[in-house]
């Protein structure tokens, strides 16, 4: 799928998800053939005409302006995140074809951080989600039914999609899933051209029917900070907060961490201590 025909498909997914009366479209009670949305109706609020939008809609026109992408993402309701997705998409990217970048690794100053972080659980995400490395703690706390030196790792979606013990360690798991899927979202549009992603997305696709479904909304999510409760078979419930440090160059690395004093805390500390 080229650029301009993945920009078509997350305008009419997103149109589709918007209801008349979410945005103050008035419908008086007619019936409507369509989900959410008509073109015309977010053209209107787009402030754009309508054989335009529905020109953009289609693939048969290109380079929109930056203003008239913003028009659009307001209409839409995208928040900050899914509207510089949108931006990403509308610039089309010159390419000679798909192709699969080498292995991604830890760089030394991201050991460095690793080893830095020893007491508090951390995992080091490719751009594929693989699981780069973890510290013992990190380990213990996101996968500790598998081998710590195992170097055959699923990648962190397949573990959230497909791995039952990963399932059963999110109390909210479907907010977990769709944190995945919408920062999977993000970075399939920022890098087009990587192979290996799209293979991770059609084997999740072809394996869960939950993914292929998320994956279908087209909503999209940076996964920067965020509060997950967990049930965790040796220490039992705990509330952490999720923080993914990002940089251009390097792998991810998510940390975990718990508000001092508090009974979440103290379960950290505990597992620490079985993982010593």
């Amino acid at each position: 799928m080229n650029d301009i025909a993945r920009l078509g498909e997350f305008l009419r997914t997103r149109r589709s998800q918007l209801r008349p009366e979410d945005v103050g479209v008035r419908t008086y009670d007619e019936r409507r053939r369509v989900p959410g949305l008509r073109r015309d109706e977010l053209a209107r609020l787009a402030g754009v005409s309508s054989s335009y939008y529905t020109r953009l809609e289609q693939g048969h026109s290109t380079g929109a302006s930056p203003e008239v992408l913003d028009a659009l993402a307001t209409a839409l309701r995208l928040d900050e995140s899914e509207r510089q997705h949108l931006h990403v998409l509308a610039t089309p990217v010159k390419r000679a074809r798909t192709r699969r970048p080498g292995p991604e690794r830890v760089d030394e100053a991201t050991g460095q951080l690793l080893a830095a972080l020893r007491d508090v659980p951390a995992v080091v995400l490719g751009r594929r989600t693989d699981v780069l490395a973890w510290n013992r703690l990190g380990h213990a706390l996101f996968a500790g039914h598998l081998e710590f030196a195992a170097t055959d790792r699923p990648t962190m979606a397949h573990l959230v999609f497909l791995d039952p013990h990963t399932r059963d360690l999110y109390a909210d798991w479907q907010a977990k899933a769709r944190a995945v899927v919408g920062n999977l979202r993000l970075v399939v549009g920022l890098h087009p051209d990587d192979a290996g992603l799209h293979e991770l997305v059609g084997q999740l696709s072809a394996t869960s029917r939950e993914f292929a479904t998320m994956w279908a909304d087209h909503r999209v999510k940076a996964c920067a900070t965020a509060v997950y409760e967990m049930r965790h078979p040796l220490v039992g419930p705990l509330t952490v907060t999720q923080q993914t440090l990002t940089n251009d160059t390097r792998p991810s690395v998510v940390v975990a961490t718990a508000a001092p004093g508090s009974s979440s805390h103290a379960a950290l500390a505990l597992l620490a201590q079985a993982t010593a």
